[in-house]
């Protein structure tokens, strides 16, 4: 595989931003100019990073580049700080992560690399604060994505006083998303409330194939998995549900789950170039 590490300027996030992309390797049966002359355009894999996260954290922490040399996929790996994938315009000149993806990043990679802008191609998957990213990702713009994978992050439900997340050091967050977005009613009606656009979007046709994960000894997520799971039963919202005996908030999971959710998008291990 190639690894590009890219750095720009971003207009959405008002400075420079890194992204780490993979792109399938040349066949070794093939001659350059045939391999990068032949106009394909590959299956794309927008992959988030969590909370305290970067771009290089998928690379240095899991084995994704052998996952996509396996199946001749790009994968993009952006930067987004602990911003949640939201707009924040009232920190610096303004750092609008949600906007950042679809708008500048979208452009950039469908237009610079040999990537497909097709919505049956393109595949969105998260862990923790990056799980939470692809649900809002997902149910805001259903007509990009063919499948989404939560990995330990599910839909909240931020109007209520039992979510394990708020507790804690995670209680100062709330506190911030809600004064970001103006306080709680206007976080309910907005892009990062994902718990009511699950249930406005569980009957969309266009909604990605939805598939959530989370470690049974996930002191952080777990509770709000299954109150989730519970959730999209009564509101019919399709989706598969998998949880795994003995992970916590972990890489171990997060590298097994990332493996299951290329299985459930369909993309299986098709490379017919190097074998080493």
């Amino acid at each position: 595989m190639a690894l590009v590490h890219l750095n720009f300027e971003s207009l959405y996030l008002n400075g420079n931003t890194d992204i780490n992309v993979i792109l399938p390797d040349r066949e070794r049966s093939k001659s350059p100019s045939e391999f990068y002359g032949n106009g394909k355009k590959y299956k794309v894999l927008w992959l988030l990073h969590g909370t305290f996260g970067d771009y290089t954290d998928w690379i240095r922490k899991s084995n994704v580049e052998l996952y996509a040399c396996e199946r001749n996929l790009i994968v993009v790996m952006p930067s987004g700080l602990n911003a949640d994938y939201a707009n924040w315009p009232g920190f610096g000149l303004g750092y609008n992560m949600y906007d950042y993806l679809t708008e500048e990043l979208m452009p950039l990679i469908y237009n610079w690399f040999p990537a497909s802008d097709k919505k049956e191609d393109n595949y969105i998957a998260g862990l923790s604060m990056g799980g939470f990213g692809t649900c809002i990702y997902a149910l805001n713009h259903p007509e990009k994505f063919a499948a989404a994978s939560a990995m330990s992050g599910c839909p909240m439900d931020m109007g209520a006083d039992d979510e394990n997340p708020a507790r804690g050091m995670f209680e100062h967050r709330k506190v911030n998303q809600l004064q970001n977005t103006g306080g709680l009613e206007a976080y309910l009606d907005g892009v990062q409330n994902t718990w009511r656009l699950a249930k406005e979007k569980a009957n969309d046709p266009q909604l990605p194939r939805l598939y959530f994960s989370c470690g049974t000894k996930d002191a952080l997520l777990y509770d709000s998995y299954v109150k989730f799971q519970k959730y999209a039963e009564e509101i019919g919202l399709e989706a598969t549900f998998e949880e795994t005996e003995g992970y916590a908030h972990e890489w171990r999971f997060w590298d097994l789950s990332l493996q299951k959710s290329l299985e459930f998008f369909g993309l299986t291990d098709n490379n017919e170039g190097n074998a080493f």
